[in-house]
């Protein structure tokens, strides 16, 4: 299966590296190949054009049109955040290829949890582990790929299930979540018909989902929630550096970051985030 689109704001390595997602890698020839729900695609560009390609459970240009989120008009988000200020002018045209996936909800709550005080390609390893021992296999091109485990997949393995495979103290973390999301302790069919502040006390009782994890969730899941902002080491210095300005970054605090966010960003905070995020860590 072949889809391809024409595009100047979608860029792959913005995409791909800016921390929203772990199941994407580069190839050799530059292109990516990922694998989401039951699909696995590669996805390259040359010159404005992007060639979408791969195995896919269903129509492939309904699949990347709503994964890659490509009814979304990222020109107006990117216009509209630049005049905010110079940061975000200088910012989104630094990551004018960002878009925000829709990725799946409990894949992205498992991914995240896995992500507390974690690198990436750790993070990276960890799941393909579970993916590999619980997912579903996938061949293209003669190479083996598999499926985020299904809750009900994930509800099999036991605490030590999960520390042999190098989850370390996430492990309790994902047996409980698993089995409260099996249980309907948190339901994630409600949590699409929530207000932003109703879904994330909901993600919180989760266990091993704090504030931050809480937003990664709601900001790049299918929740698609722009009105959070998601702060870590790196957006606290940022913040700190471009607008707080104190002396010891690590005085700042994140009540004074999330006013600051509200405040200036508004509901486009999340979408603020991510652009400054990316543009900061890989100029850093």
């Amino acid at each position: 299966m072949i889809y391809t689109i024409k595009s100047d704001i979608f860029e792959l390595a913005d995409i791909f590296d800016c921390g929203q997602c772990f199941r994407w890698n580069k190839e050799p020839d530059g292109s990516y190949t990922g694998v989401f729900a039951e699909n696995v695609l590669n996805v390259s560009k040359e010159g404005n054009t992007v060639t979408f390609k791969g195995i896919c459970n269903g129509n492939i240009e309904e699949i990347c049109r709503n994964y890659f989120d490509l009814d979304r008009d990222y020109n107006d988000i990117r216009d509209k955040l630049s005049k905010i200020d110079e940061n975000l002018k200088v910012s989104v045209e630094y990551g004018k290829g960002i878009r925000i996936l829709n990725q799946d909800l409990w894949e992205t709550i498992i991914s995240f949890i896995i992500s507390a005080n974690n690198n990436i390609p750790r993070i990276k390893g960890i799941i393909e582990r579970l993916s590999k021992e619980y997912g579903k296999k996938i061949t293209y091109e003669v190479k083996d790929y598999y499926t985020f485990p299904t809750p009900e997949s994930l509800s099999k393995a036991t605490v030590q299930d999960f520390r042999n495979l190098g989850l370390g103290f996430r492990d309790i973390r994902l047996y409980e979540t698993t089995n409260m999301i099996i249980n309907k302790e948190v339901d994630l069919e409600k949590l699409k018909d929530m207000n932003t502040l109703e879904a994330r006390e909901e993600l919180l009782k989760l266990s091993g989902v704090g504030p931050k994890v809480a937003d990664c969730i709601l900001l790049f899941s299918n929740l698609k929630r722009f009105d959070v902002f998601p702060i870590d080491v790196w957006v606290r210095r940022v913040m700190n550096e471009l607008y707080i300005k104190k002396e010891d970054e690590t005085k700042v605090t994140k009540k004074e970051i999330q006013k600051l966010a509200d405040s200036k960003f508004g509901d486009m905070q999340g979408l603020a985030q991510q652009y400054l995020f990316y543009w900061k860590r890989e100029t850093a």
